[in-house]
């Protein structure tokens, strides 16, 4: 087996010889080529040089979600092939790791080495589904490229809380937990359509939903970890299916104070709900529309304001070794 290694070096949880230890380990039951980034969008090339080339079985990413993020990207740019794309399998190296979790991955980058191993030993693998979003045609956002996601997407409240953190981690701050919640309250009192919202959603055969302050839309589920606790925004989502939606037309005080506890107190039965709750599970194509510009993410990456994405459920879209 012929496999490409993504290193990114600045990856929060693994040292320089941690990660020589896990190059040397795959090293000894593969042929390893292994690229260290050096700029943003270098994973997503190297992805996109694996897909074409004719002689690389699997791409091996080492860092967190947004390393994940763009090899994933880089496979499928020329769209899912799951039978004949290489395959993928992640080391997990960021500070959150919510796909390689979902995956049933240990957190331990060490350990989710020795496990992708075992995988390829006993040649275990899993067809995963993933989200794509783009641009609306007839919209000032219809330029915009498509792109795939692995477990979440958002519009509106949440994406904002991302780009907050972002900014603090391009000043050197670390990206902890308390640092996301910190920024969750920041964004509450800054926020100047938590009270009205802006966002509607769109779908085939039913009515439009309007005056949603936030939308997360979820590939898998749990949604996101707050250490070892993990949170369901939508409980049902899963590899197996199409998208899930969670929409949130209030977010007062009171509001905030309800689903905040509700998401915190979450498991995979139950999720948030209330009058200001709208859930959608297993979608596969609806539209999300804002009057005003809001931030949007992917995979917790900031991608800028938007007022229009098309998001798409694609079922088995990528081979994953677990």
């Amino acid at each position: 087996m012929r496999a490409l290694l993504v290193v990114n070096p600045a990856a929060t949880t693994t040292s320089a010889r941690t990660r020589d230890v896990l190059i040397h380990a795959l090293a000894s039951e593969m042929k390893l080529e292994a690229v260290t980034t050096e700029y943003r969008g270098h994973a997503r090339d190297l992805g996109r040089r694996a897909a074409e080339s004719s002689d690389i079985d699997l791409v091996v990413a080492l860092g967190g979600d947004g390393t994940v993020n763009e090899v994933v990207n880089g496979l499928l740019h020329n769209g899912p092939d799951p039978d004949h794309l290489p395959r993928l399998a992640v080391v997990p190296g960021g500070s959150t790791n919510v796909f390689a979790r979902a995956l049933g991955l240990p957190n331990d980058a060490v350990e989710a080495t020795g496990a992708i191993l075992d995988a390829l030993r006993d040649r275990t693998e899993q067809t995963v589904g993933l989200g794509l979003a783009a641009g609306v045609p007839g919209t000032e956002d219809e330029g915009v490229p498509p792109r795939w996601f692995t477990f979440c997407a958002g519009l509106g409240f949440d994406a904002g809380v991302v780009g907050r953190v972002e900014q603090h981690r391009e000043r050197g701050k670390r990206s902890t937990h308390s640092l996301y919640v910190r920024q969750v309250l920041r964004q509450f009192f800054d926020d100047p359509h938590r009270r009205h919202g802006t966002i509607t959603l769109e779908r085939p055969g039913a009515d439009p939903v309007a005056g949603l302050v936030l939308s997360i839309v979820c590939n898998t589920s749990p949604w996101t970890y707050l250490g070892n606790r993990p949170v369901y925004a939508s409980p049902k989502a899963s590899f197996d299916t199409a998208l899930d939606v969670l929409g949130l037309s209030k977010l007062s005080t009171p509001a905030v104070a309800r689903y905040g506890t509700q998401l915190l107190t979450s498991g995979p039965e139950r999720g948030p709900r209330g009058k200001h709750a709208l859930t959608l599970h297993d979608q596969t194509d609806f539209t999300l529309h804002s009057k005003v510009p809001l931030p949007f993410q992917m995979d917790g990456d900031h991608l800028g304001l938007r007022t229009s994405v098309a998001f798409t459920g694609v079922r088995r879209a990528l081979r994953v070794i677990v």
